[in-house]
């Protein structure tokens, strides 16, 4: 009796079996394109408020590098980058790391400001300061 080798159900093993096809291999390509790029349209749209806009972003190339070799390249030099940054600023003293961390914690509170006093017309640097004088 022999023995069939066991079947591969390993998500590269699949992406093989779609892509040996041409209709799924343009299924495939159009899916991964249409997903990443709604993903990256997502994360773009989020960049100017606080939380993982970024992140977001990031995902949607990695989405993106499944099938296009030219995101595989820009997501390896966007990590590249991003560790980079993050071992230097790891490198450096407390007091600087403190100084990194006020001035992107200044650029996030300018962009919220910015963002809710363009999109609804509301001045929250006024809004806070009635309240910490009226109480």
């Amino acid at each position: 009796m022999t023995e069939t080798p066991p079947e591969d159900h390993s998500p590269l093993g699949l992406l093989d079996r779609i892509r040996a096809n041409p209709t799924g291999r343009l299924a495939l390509k159009v899916g991964v394109g249409v997903l990443g790029g709604l993903v990256v349209a997502l994360g773009i749209v989020l960049i100017p408020f606080p939380g993982p806009g970024w992140a977001i972003v990031i995902l949607g190339l990695a989405i993106w590098a499944v099938e296009f070799v030219w995101a595989k390249h820009l997501l390896h030099f966007t990590k590249k980058h991003v560790q980079a940054w993050t071992r230097w600023v790891l490198a450096q003293s407390l007091p600087l790391r403190a100084l990194i961390g006020l001035v992107g914690f200044i650029f996030i509170s300018a962009v919220v400001w910015t963002s809710v006093k363009v999109t609804m017309d509301v001045d929250l640097a006024s809004v806070i300061w009635t309240f910490v004088t009226e109480g």
